[in-house]
């Protein structure tokens, strides 16, 4: 028979969280902590990013866990990184107004085309109740699987194909949004859309020297209507949307 002394409490307690599952947290440091507020005040709320949910997102995400380990200290800087396979994490600025232009209340499914680093998804993740992301990269597909998996993200499915077609079993989404350039709105993914849902996209040419538009889409009924919020510049959809078949 064992007996156990309070002596003994200490060994218990660690043997107890030895057993039990909890979700890897990313790590942060003074240094990240001061760089992100930063970023929330200048490149953020100083633009005009009012929605209070919004602006906790990104002081709460940890970007430097995105992108490449020697890219780290440049995580919170106010332009776009790469992120390897011709890809790239999109400028905090640019998150923050794609996420505040689909005005989510909290309920919602999301989809999400083109996952990259999953840095979007995370964000989109905190304000809603699921996200659907989906990534024709099979690498960055598995690397933002195992990312988002690490640092606890539980309500993100994550995909690898192709984002053109959408997610037709999880159907229908209340927002959509495409973190790439298309010279088009996909048919596929405006039929998965619900009725008053809204999607956003880079909408141009993908190689036009001007880039493309930041368009909103509400979807009403069959028809839809698109509202033109600035010029910005994305890397290409591929796939399906060049005329590709995988």
């Amino acid at each position: 028979m064992w007996f156990f002394t309070p002596s003994h409490y200490p060994l218990l307690l660690l043997l107890l969280l030895s057993t039990l599952q909890l979700p890897a947290q990313g790590t942060d440091t003074p240094r990240f902590r001061e760089a992100r507020e930063r970023m929330v005040q200048i490149q953020i709320e100083r633009r005009g990013i009012t929605e209070r949910r919004v602006v906790a997102a990104m002081r709460s995400v940890l970007r430097h866990e995105f992108v490449p380990s020697d890219a780290r200290d440049s995580a919170y800087n106010d332009y776009p990184l790469r992120i390897g396979e011709g890809q790239t994490i999109s400028q905090p600025y640019i998150v923050a107004l794609m996420t505040e232009s689909l005005d989510l209340k909290g309920s919602e499914k999301v989809l999400e085309i083109g996952t990259g680093s999953g840095y979007q998804a995370a964000v989109l993740s905190e304000l809603v109740k699921e996200v659907y992301t989906i990534e024709i990269v099979k690498r960055l597909n598995e690397l933002a699987a195992e990312r988002l998996a690490r640092l606890g993200y539980g309500n993100i499915k994550t995909r690898f194909g192709d984002g053109y077609f959408g997610w037709e079993e999880a159907a229908p989404f209340d927002r959509i949004m495409i973190t790439a350039a298309v010279d088009h709105i996909p048919p596929p993914l405006l039929a998965q859309l619900t009725d008053g849902g809204k999607m956003i996209l880079p909408l141009g040419s993908p190689y036009s020297y001007f880039g493309q538009t930041l368009v909103l889409v509400t979807k009403i009924g069959g028809d839809y209507r698109t509202r033109e919020l600035l010029p910005v510049r994305f890397v290409p959809m591929t796939g399906r949307a060049q005329g590709i078949t995988r």
